[in-house]
């Protein structure tokens, strides 16, 4: 510290007490009175008196007298403030943003002016507070950004914004690149992005009430098969229990073919439930996201995040679901107890009853299938390939949606996921939402499927109980699932439409001309997300190679 031209550092002094009255000694060092004293006094008396730091020794013992100029000087700092050092949480660190006018150790900013495009401290701020001029500056909080204000081609502010080419300009842009261009204050701007992005916020709030009402209403419905089932399987044993020896294996098999669909509409209800809440903590952390934005002050920064805040999706599910009517499992008992009346003579006729009244249990009604091409486009999905997954011997093309196959091997590196050997497949990058649709266009010869993610990279699509596939080639098609195949007598396009229902367990395949002609439809149970997938073979018809592209809906 400097006082009155003198440097003062604490560090000299051996005595670290200030406040004490000083002494010096013949050597030049200083030292607290008592301190000294009490030094000398605690010597072997024996010894010649010395400076505790130099050890140069006085004969005789000197007389100890006040240092005025050293009391002056203490007290000089005492008036002055020696202990108003700024701490070490003033000054910025890694973390923060300094203060743009401090010189040497910068100190933390606390705000940042979007006129002057500086950072400051809190002294350097004050002008900003007392300058008539300077008090109709824009000052917001500290930020590291200010320089993303500034344009790089004219090093001037960016306060106008071009909504011909949606971005923020200076006005010397105006009178060059964006010359002729719609533009208007980012101020305005920002304003008419704000009232978006309120009525997004809405729609967010509006469809979070939705689809909570809407999480209740299944867990109601999951209470209730419970309950339903419960009495189902009572009843059923009690009945059966009537029947004696005759029957008793009869109504194990009725018993665990309840319990097998309880279990199944249990976990389909469960199923839509943990994803609805999933969406709903999704929009509440999209709708943070846009409230953060929402509060942001600076103009620009506001309208540079802006484009980057993904737009709301539809969602995945009705806004309201719809449930069957309560009847459940008690056409089940009532099948039961026809049985029990009618015992051996109308035995096998009675059980095929039972086993349809069971597996008609079905509380979640899935969405009507689409009757035109028109309705099936409601559902259409963006679909991409996984490099990840591609055979060596294809090729991507097209932002991944085509894939074509080649005669020579590819570069690829070593992936888990990378099909291998004669397995010339791809799945999709994305995985398949409850309810789609979408068309691939195809040359040559290859398969259109659907998979799950773990199918085996060694195994064609179609060969195992994992894969979905429609072969398609000039003359046919043929469908293949768990490695059976089913020939399909339908004209042949090179087109083709696939509609996927997994609540439902739906999946169909079109041909796809003016017209569009189911090819064949498949009735399951899906029990893991599902992708899709492309396999493709060496075709003379296109010695080019054949292909398969997704097609933009």
């Amino acid at each position: 510290m400097e006082q009155g031209g003198i440097q003062l550092d604490q560090g000299n002094f051996s005595c670290l007490d200030l406040l004490k009255d000083r002494v010096n000694i013949p050597c030049g060092h200083s030292y607290c009175m008592n301190c000294i004293k009490h030094h000398w006094e605690g010597e072997d008396q024996r010894r010649i008196p010395s400076c505790p730091q130099c050890r140069k020794e006085f004969k005789p013992r000197p007389e100890l007298e006040k240092s005025i100029m050293l009391a002056a000087l203490v007290e000089d700092l005492k008036k002055t403030g020696l202990q108003a050092a700024p701490a070490d949480h003033c000054y910025a660190g890694p973390e923060d943003v300094a203060c743009d006018v401090c010189t040497g150790r910068k100190r933390k900013a606390v705000k940042s002016c979007l006129v002057c495009l500086v950072s400051y401290c809190e002294n350097h701020l004050q002008p900003h507070y007392d300058v008539p001029g300077l008090k109709k500056h824009k000052l917001v909080d500290p930020s590291k950004m200010l320089q993303e204000n500034i344009c790089s081609r004219h090093d001037e502010a960016m306060k106008i914004f071009c909504r011909t080419d949606q971005q923020c300009i200076c006005y010397l842009c105006t009178m060059e690149e964006h010359k002729g261009h719609e533009t208007v204050p980012a101020a305005a701007e920002r304003d008419e992005k704000k009232k978006e992005l309120q009525l997004s916020r809405q729609q967010i709030h509006q469809r979070i009430q939705d689809q909570e009402k809407d999480v209740k209403l299944l867990q109601q419905e999951v209470e209730a098969i419970n309950v339903f089932a419960d009495k189902a399987v009572e009843d059923s044993e009690k009945i059966f229990t009537e029947l004696i020896r005759l029957l008793q294996e009869r109504s194990s098999e009725v018993k665990q073919q309840i319990r097998s669909q309880q279990e199944t509409e249990v976990s389909r209800v469960k199923d839509v439930q943990e994803k609805l809440e999933q969406e709903i903590t999704e929009l509440k952390r999209k709708d943070a996201e846009l409230e953060q934005l929402s509060h942001t002050e600076d103009h620009t920064q506001f309208l540079l995040n802006y484009p980057s805040l993904p737009a709301l999706r539809e969602s995945t599910h009705s806004s309201s679901i719809n449930i069957r009517p309560l009847r459940h499992f008690e056409d089940v008992t009532a099948a039961v107890t026809e049985l029990r009346d009618k015992l051996q003579d109308v035995l096998r006729d009675t059980w095929t009853k039972i086993s349809l009244m069971v597996t008609d249990v079905n509380v979640l009604l899935s969405e009507p299938e689409p009757k035109t091409r028109d309705g099936f486009l409601k559902f259409s999905q963006i679909i991409t390939l996984d490099p990840n997954t591609l055979n060596r011997f294809l090729l991507l093309s097209e932002g991944k949606r085509k894939v074509t196959f080649v005669n020579h091997e590819q570069s690829y590196p070593d992936h888990p996921d990378r099909f291998d050997g004669l397995c010339y497949q791809v799945l999709s990058t994305e995985s398949l939402t409850e309810c789609c649709y979408w068309e691939v266009e195809w040359r040559g010869g290859g398969a259109v499927a659907v998979s799950y993610k773990n199918i085996s990279r060694t195994e064609r699509l179609g060969s195992n109980d994992q894969s979905w596939s429609l072969y398609c080639d000039r003359n046919s098609y043929t469908f293949h699932h768990n490695n059976i195949k089913t020939t399909l007598a339908r004209p042949v396009s090179s087109r083709i439409g696939v509609y996927l229902d997994q609540t439902a367990g739906i999946l169909c395949f079109y041909s796809v001309s003016e017209t569009m002609t189911l090819l064949h439809r498949v009735q399951t149970r899906f029990t893991q997300p599902l992708h899709a997938a492309i396999r493709l073979c060496f075709s003379f018809s296109c010695p080019d190679g054949s292909s398969a592209e997704f097609i933009k809906l």
